[in-house]
């Protein structure tokens, strides 16, 4: 598993819960810029429409040998998942302040891009400020062992 694209800010803006493995409606243009690891995820999201689900306002850049057969850049994207994770994923979808995010890009081991989208609420302001000072501690008790370690 190679993973090509992470998203760093989901993880800080969300609490997530469940994360699922969903193939990519792609064409070959995409793949190929993929490959090069021309991909942002950032404020990209996914939404459920007519029983499908789709990947929204995530960037693929146009792959430069494609010339006039090449895509567009934030086009919509089906998520190939299996229905009853589709169905579970309604259900969650429908309760207060849940989202689909995707959190990460890879190719696994038979060539395939894939995409981990991840079931998350939003955090509030005050815990994302714990985390910061969580970090902070953690990093000021490392330095300290380090200094007793001398």
């Amino acid at each position: 598993m190679k993973i090509i694209a992470t998203n760093k800010k989901a993880y800080y803006n969300y609490e997530i819960f469940n994360s699922y493995e969903a193939g990519v409606s792609l064409l070959g243009s995409e793949v190929k810029s993929i490959r090069e690891g021309k991909i942002s995820l950032k404020e990209s999201y996914a939404e459920v429409k007519r029983g499908e689900v789709f990947l929204l306002n995530c960037h693929i850049s146009p792959y430069e040998a494609a010339n006039r057969f090449n895509h567009e850049p934030r086009r919509e994207r089906k998520l190939l998942l299996h229905r009853q994770e589709i169905k579970r994923l309604i259900g969650k979808i429908k309760e207060k302040g849940f989202t689909l995010i995707p959190t990460k890009v890879f190719i696994n081991d038979r060539g395939k891009v894939k995409v981990e989208i991840a079931l998350a609420k939003g955090k509030s302001v005050y815990k994302k400020k714990e985390v910061i000072k969580e970090r902070d501690r953690e990093r000021e008790l490392r330095e300290e062992r380090k200094r007793s370690w001398r």
